[in-house]
Parts: structure tokens; C-alpha cells; sequence
């Protein structure tokens, strides 16, 4: 785990140098003549968090278990815009460890997220146009299901996550976009044989002979063509506070396309001070080809697995940089 910590600490860091340099990336961007609010030429910025939590007991009467616990958090954009063409990228990265009492350090967050988007203007409207996007999805370590810290559930690219999709991108205001794309391909990796021969995460399964020997291997890739929704929207709340939300809904064609896969990711960045921020982040997401172990009784007995919403909400108060 000290290596993923290392990791994203040198990748805050490298935001924070980025962060130095947009000063001097201003003075090539110019305005497209008669629209004062359109930047031609380069975008950068970005945000970075980093908070930390600790709680030492000693002989305390009222109960309670010492604990310790760290969040980091980068987003990077790079933008270009010029005539008729946009090209918006976007990298999303996160980790958290946590340790209550005596037991082995736990991973709270893990996340990679990169998105590219190339736009062409359509129909001579400046604010839609032809595009194009990929989109990856992962994380940096082993997962598990806890308390169980023996079998490992997930890893990097088990699931990855690769979208190419076609279609048309609609920004109607600043920071704002619609992209809708019928034509859209999807690849599941479960880059781990196990993982594989238990179907997880959509694949299709090993096959076993009477006796229980394995005949084939599970399938490493899940393939899956339909149509995708992304809806992206970033807004100030007055000169301290940031929202910024993202809704991504996916339908396989092939499959049960009545059955969306949805993710939606909500974030709010309070500025306290220059380098001190509070941060509250809301991530939901439902995917029908991810089967997920549910004790309905509550005696560690697994009860039926299935395809379940999936939450994950994190409030950190610690140093916080907009660059």
C-alpha cells in the first residue's frame, strides 16, 4: 500500500507544479474575434486534496478504537479549442487508506478515470458538434471484501473499463455538455484468471466437468455494443465554493438493454483558505453485469448475490489547491 501512497503523492505534487505554470500559458491563448467568452488555443487546470485523520484513545472510559485515516484526490483537465474543433481531456484519480484498532490497514478509496473527447463543429452551430470519445475506468490496488481479507474481489484492470463511443456533443453554456452517442463500444478486462473463471464483473465463466475439473478458462473480456449518455456540469457557488457533477448511462443493445448502467459522481469543494478546503464527494453507480454478495440476515452467511446500487461518500477537511 506505501507504494500507491508514494504514487499519488508525486502525482499531487506534479499537479501543484502545473498549477505554477498556467500563469504563463495565458499569454498564448487567444479570443475568438466577437466572442469575448471563448478562449482559442489551450486550457489547464485542476484540483488536488489531500486529508488526514487520527484519533488516539488511551484508557478512555466512554469506548472506542484508535484510528487513522488518508484521502488523496487529483483532477486534471487539458482542453484545446480552435475554429471549429475541441479536444477536452479529463483525468480523475483517487486513493484512501483507513485503520481502526488493531486490524490491517484498508483501502476507502481507489479510482482511475481518463476521458478524451474530440469535437467537430455540426450543422454550423457553434455550440454542437461531431464527436468522438474514450473513456478508461480502473484502480491502482487489490480489492477485498472485508472483513475477508484472504480472496481478492478486484485489482488494477480487474474490472478496466475501455468505451470508444460516436455521436453528438452539445455545450450549451460554459462548463457544460451533453454527449449523446448511439454507437457505442464497450470492453470489460478481468485481467486476473480467477477473478475470470468466477464470471465476475460480467465475463463469461469457467466450465467445470462432472468431477470438478476445469475444462476452459473464463473469458478475460466482456464485449458490449449499445447506446451512451454523458452529461457533464461545473459551476462556482460564489467565489469559495465549487460544484461539479457527472452522469454517465449506458444501454446494451445486445442484452437486456432495458437494464441501464448508471454512474453518477457529485462533488463540492469548499475553500476555507488558500490551501485549506472542505470536500464532500457522492458517488452512486449501478451496473447490471456486476453481481455483488448481500447477507440479508446479517449472520456473515451470503445469502444471494446479484447486481445491487453501489454508494460511496467521502468528507475530508484538509489541504486543498485549485490551480
Amino acid at each position: 500500500m506505501i507504494k500507491h501512497i508514494l504514487l499519488l503523492a508525486a502525482v499531487l505534487f506534479s499537479g501543484l507544479v502545473l498549477g505554477q505554470e498556467d500563469e504563463l500559458k495565458k499569454n498564448a491563448q487567444k479570443l475568438t474575434p466577437g466572442k469575448t467568452d471563448t478562449i482559442q488555443g489551450w486550457k489547464k487546470g485542476g484540483s488536488s486534496s489531500l486529508t488526514f485523520s487520527q484519533v488516539s484513545l488511551t484508557n478512555w472510559a466512554a469506548g472506542g478504537q484508535n484510528s487513522i485515516a488518508f484521502n488523496g484526490a487529483l483532477n486534471v483537465y487539458v482542453n484545446y479549442k480552435k475554429g471549429h474543433n475541441t479536444w477536452d481531456n479529463n483525468l480523475d484519480l483517487g486513493f484512501g487508506l483507513v485503520r481502526q484498532g488493531l486490524a490491517d490497514v484498508r483501502k476507502s478509496d481507489d479510482r482511475i478515470d481518463f476521458s478524451s473527447k474530440f469535437g467537430k463543429q455540426a450543422f454550423g452551430k457553434q455550440n454542437l458538434y461531431y464527436a468522438t470519445l474514450f473513456n478508461f475506468r480502473s484502480q491502482f490496488a487489490p480489492g477485498y471484501n472485508y472483513p475477508n481479507d484472504s480472496v481478492v474481489i478486484s485489482r488494477f484492470l480487474a474490472p478496466g473499463y475501455f468505451t470508444l463511443a460516436l455521436g453528438l456533443d452539445y455545450k450549451p453554456v460554459k462548463n457544460m455538455a451533453i454527449f449523446v452517442a448511439p454507437l457505442t463500444g464497450r470492453i470489460t478486462v478481468v485481467n486476473d484468471q480467477l477473478l475470470a473463471d468466477n464470471g465476475a464483473f460480467g465475463v463469461e465463466k469457467a466450465t467445470y466437468d462432472t468431477a470438478g475439473v476445469k475444462i476452459t478458462n473464463g473469458k478475460r473480456t466482456f464485449s458490449e455494443f449499445g447506446g451512451y449518455l454523458k452529461f457533464t456540469y461545473k459551476f462556482d457557488i460564489g467565489k469559495s465554493t465549487t460544484y461539479s457533477t457527472r452522469l454517465d448511462i449506458f444501454s446494451n443493445y445486445l442484452r437486456n438493454p432495458q437494464n441501464l448502467d448508471i454512474m453518477w459522481d457529485n462533488n463540492l469543494v469548499i475553500k476555507v483558505s488558500k490551501y485549506i478546503g472542505v470536500t464532500f464527494s457522492a458517488l452512486m453507480i449501478y451496473d447490471d453485469d456486476t453481481n455483488i454478495a448481500v447477507d440479508t440476515n446479517s449472520d456473515g452467511v451470503v445469502d444471494g448475490e446479484g447486481p445491487r446500487l453501489q454508494f460511496r461518500q467521502i468528507f475530508g477537511v484538509g489541504f486543498s489547491y485549485k490551480f
